[in-house]
């Protein structure tokens, strides 16, 4: 497939620029219940469709960013379903971290239609989607790989192929988010402490990020923490509620995994607390103010 007919269903944040970057090479088709997103796409040279079913219909690969599980459910098989108008032959490419409950049971449903999925979560925000610099981690069998790969080539600057079973890439994506929560949180809360201690923000960002402490979360989300006390926040880069779900797919797998993981479950409870205390709609960073409600030093 060299030049395959993508629909890209849902053009939100990540949506938009994956389906404009997209459209640099390949035919797209967007569909999106809200008309101003529409007229983005169409501006960005996408195909614009008025219903999902105009999006799918003959096309190759069926691009998807759901929320969660159920919504992937609906998307597919609800009562407005996709899955009866695709394509036999064609694939669904799911970008989206959703865990792995349900998904070969979505799987078995796809190949009633003949119709396989690329499981395919994604790392990267809105502008690392518009200039094809994604960490995309798949798990397909052989044949949907080679029928996704002109559209992960695309997008991503980091493909990794995990396995062959759509669920290896939700597996692998679910240990990536147990260190990325984790981790911010961990930034938040030793900020908070420096902060207690009466030291500088900024040189104390600067010191830890010369030594063994750095990591790729102190210093993305450690100036961005800061912000969180200014009127208004940190602009919002990634919400602080999709670590109450993504943690939550974190802690689900570990138990049914019979596996303890008190660190993760240590930050899921902060961040339901963020969401419990009004800040879910906040840039993630924001659960600094969860372990510190306002800062001591300016």
């Amino acid at each position: 497939m060299n030049t395959p007919t993508v629909a890209v269903l849902g053009l939100g944040a990540m949506g938009l620029p994956m389906a404009t970057r997209l459209a640099e090479e390949l035919t797209v088709r967007g569909f999106d219940i809200n008309g101003a997103r529409l007229d983005l796409a169409s501006a960005a040279g996408i195909v614009r469709c008025d219903s999902a079913d105009a999006a799918v219909a003959d096309a190759d690969a069926v691009l998807l960013a759901v929320r969660d599980s159920a919504q992937l459910a609906d998307v597919l098989f609800g009562a407005s379903g996709i899955a009866p108008k695709l394509r036999d032959g064609s694939i669904v490419i799911l970008t989206s971290t959703v865990g792995i409950d349900g998904l070969a049971e979505v799987v078995a449903q796809l190949a009633e239609f003949g119709v396989e999925l690329v499981d395919a979560p994604l790392s990267g925000g809105p502008a690392r989607a518009g200039a094809g610099d994604l960490l995309i981690v798949v798990g397909a069998t052989p044949e949907a790989r080679i029928k996704a790969e002109p559209v992960l080539s695309r997008l991503a600057s980091t493909l990794t192929v995990v396995g062959d079973r759509p669920g290896d890439g939700q597996a692998l994506k679910t240990v990536n988010q147990l260190l990325c929560g984790v981790h911010i949180a961990a930034a938040a809360e030793a900020l908070a402490l420096a902060d207690a201690l009466g030291l500088d923000a900024e040189r104390t960002l600067d010191a830890l990020g010369a030594g063994a402490a750095a990591s790729f979360m102190l210093a993305n989300r450690g100036p961005r923490a800061l912000q969180a006390y200014d009127e208004g926040g940190a602009d919002v880069l990634s919400r602080l509620d999709i670590f109450v779900k993504d943690m939550g797919i974190v802690t689900k797998a570990a138990r049914a995994a019979h596996l303890a993981t008190p660190v993760a479950a240590a930050a899921e409870q902060l961040y339901l607390v963020g969401e419990a205390q009004g800040l879910a709609a906040l840039d993630d960073s924001a659960v600094i103010r969860v372990i510190a409600p306002v800062r001591r030093t300016a």
